[in-house]
């Protein structure tokens, strides 16, 4: 039809809607030439393209992205870091909790319609649906903190400036404040005048507690600002140090500013997020867990990951004389029989329950304000005792949750399992540490090149961060403590850093391999974590995340600028992300980071360095 007819014909709407969709195709041509991977996932309305001068230098951190069709990756010479996603990021809004927020723990919401709060509900982790996209601000003066060891004694006192356990806790010299700083004497509830005299009374009492030999991992129930930890690290020992985020304020917050191992949970309803047998020694010093409550279903998690022929050190002070459920502990044998429901009085006695052995008790002191007493278990290296007289004990768990991933598993009144091999047999104890560290680990799989796998990973990373990660990228290494590693695998990063001053933070993704007992058996620490959610840690915990490959098995789960904000709440000002992904994912990366304001470099087209700034949105 002629143009003239259309225009005589007052078809005026065809012609703007040709000129629109002509404009808009030249428009989307341009644009993808010249940016083809910012339309692989759909973008929010506040939410535009840009290409942006260097930012200072700032963060780091790691991703996810959702469905998307297949691109053409770039080349890593035509990558332009510069290329932003202009997001108008905004700081949360919580009140006084803003600047220590932990979404999955202070979902107010989901608290407030929990049905129970008996068993601790509340402690646990609800985590809010849709992730919140708001970025973390700074404790006001917050400046970059205190350099390991001397962070050990002392920290700033403006990045955690909470003082009420100076005042709670000050006939404990658990931590004073003098001047600008939180200064830690070292003492705790159990050693008020010094941990190092207290772990020396722990091995005189049972010797065969060698620490950093035979003893190298260990679970601090209810750690206080973790000194116990803290010092054992002097002894070649690592230490996690756990508690609930409660009316302790930020004692986990605390120890983790102080560069001491540490994360945020409680013994409730569910399964702590460690593996089966996986510490050589857990330590309860006057936690407050009552372990027999529920038919002593905490007690079956703590035999659950104690590792077999482990310790259970118990220790308490004369304030228990006043209690009678735990002056009842102090009198249970061996051979006191226990209840399925811990009878009239609710109590319930270690020993028999899973047929530990009540090593030792032994008091320290004169019978007053500094005396202190312990009560010492093992935990039984065979079947023998299990077998005698099952029906006053809980039944041994079925063998599938010997198989199960530790993920908001409800507690079990039953008894786990001892490890076996693929021939079932049962597994004895690690090597001594430091051998453990690179020998063959018992618990491998049973395929026969299981070994060889292992022993090339092991390599591999020796050679990596020997040759690139120390000498090639732009990472100050003397400046790192805390450290995560957001895909571990066998751990073989952290093996790789051993003789660094740092700690690592081994995480195995719910959907990758479960490899944390192997992780365990090497004298490393770790936990599994789903990264489409929130992690239990106060922002500003780690110097450096460190990722290898981490989303190639959830890429359709999780969204990219949700992950990217949790690693922004969890990354120190002036931390690192040290990321090994192929270009694809680079390219999806990097653009949110700049977004972030960090900086980011490239090195060989397959490692991303970003570091985190000062900035904050106002």
């Amino acid at each position: 039809m002629p143009i003239s007819v259309l225009l005589s014909e007052r078809k005026y709407s065809f012609l703007c809607l040709a000129s629109v969709l002509l404009i808009s195709f030249a428009f989307l041509l341009l644009t993808y030439t010249s940016y083809p991977f910012f339309f692989a996932f759909p973008l929010p309305s506040d939410i535009h393209v840009s290409v942006s001068s260097p930012p200072p230098p700032s963060r780091s951190s790691s991703l996810q992205f959702p469905t998307e069709p297949e691109l053409e990756t770039q080349p890593a010479d035509h990558l332009d870091l510069n290329v932003s996603l202009n997001i108008r990021w905004r700081a949360c809004r919580l009140g006084s909790v803003t600047v220590d927020y932990i979404p999955c723990l202070d979902n107010s919401k989901a608290i407030k319609q929990l049905k129970s709060k008996k068993h601790l509900e509340h402690r646990e982790r609800h985590c809010p649906k849709p992730p919140p996209r708001c970025l973390v601000p700074l404790p006001k003066s917050y400046k970059v903190p205190v350099q390991w060891p001397q962070s050990r004694d002392m920290i700033w006192y403006s990045n955690v400036p909470h003082p009420k356990l100076v005042e709670y806790k000050k006939e404990q010299n658990w931590v004073r404040k003098s001047d600008d700083y939180f200064v830690f004497p070292g003492g705790g509830t159990q050693f008020k005048n010094g941990v190092t005299a207290y772990i020396d009374f722990i091995t005189e009492t049972v010797p065969a507690i060698k620490w950093g030999e035979h003893i190298r991992v260990v679970l601090d129930v209810g750690c206080g600002v973790a000194s116990f930890g803290g010092y054992l690290l002097d002894r070649d020992v690592v230490t996690m140090s756990f508690a609930p985020k409660d009316e302790h304020e930020a004692q986990i917050q605390f120890a983790l500013e102080r560069g001491i191992p540490a994360t945020l949970s409680v013994i409730g309803s569910k399964k702590l997020t460690f593996p089966d047998d996986a510490y050589d020694l857990i330590h309860c010093a006057r936690c407050r867990v009552h372990w027999e409550e529920d038919g002593g279903k905490p007690l079956l998690e703590l035999n659950r990951i104690l590792r077999p022929g482990g310790f259970f050190v118990w220790s308490a002070t004369p304030v228990y004389r006043n209690d009678e459920r735990d002056r009842y502990v102090w009198k249970c044998e061996d051979t006191t029989p226990w209840s399925l429901h811990g009878g009239k009085s609710k109590i319930i006695c270690v020993s028999p329950l899973v047929c530990f052995r009540r090593f030792v008790v032994a008091k320290r002191g004169n019978f007053d304000s500094t005396e202190i007493g312990l009560v010492i278990y093992q935990k039984p290296s065979s079947y023998s005792c299990y077998a005698h007289d099952r029906t006053k004990r809980p039944p041994l768990c079925d063998r599938k949750t010997k198989k199960e991933v530790s993920w908001y598993k409800p507690l079990r009144h039953c008894t786990s399992r001892l490890p076996v091999d693929s021939n079932g047999n049962l597994l004895g104890w690690p090597s001594p540490w430091p051998q453990r560290l690179r020998n063959k680990p018992q618990s491998l799989p049973a395929e026969p090149d299981a070994e060889a796998i292992f022993n090339e990973d092991t390599k591999h990373w020796a050679a990596l961060v020997s040759d690139v990660y120390f000498d090639a990228l732009a990472i100050n290494w003397a400046s790192i403590r805390n450290v995560m590693d957001m895909n571990a695998g066998y751990g073989g990063f952290a093996a790789a850093l051993n003789e660094l001053p740092l700690w690592v933070m081994n995480v195995v993704p719910i959907d990758a391999q479960d490899t944390l007992s192997i992780i365990f058996e090497r004298g490393l620490i770790g936990i599994y974590h789903d990264w489409c959610e929130s992690l239990s840690t106060y922002p500003r915990t780690y110097d450096l995340l460190h990722s290898s490959f981490l989303f190639k098995n959830s890429k359709e789960r999780c969204n990219i600028i949700d992950v990217a904000v949790e690693m922004d709440r969890i990354l120190r000002p002036g931390g690192y992300l040290l990321l090994q992904d192929t270009m694809e994912t680079i390219q999806k990366l990097n653009p949110v980071l700049r977004s972030l304001q960090w900086s980011t470099s490239l090195y060989e087209g397959q490692f991303l360095v970003g570091k985190k700034g000062f900035w904050r949105p106002k």
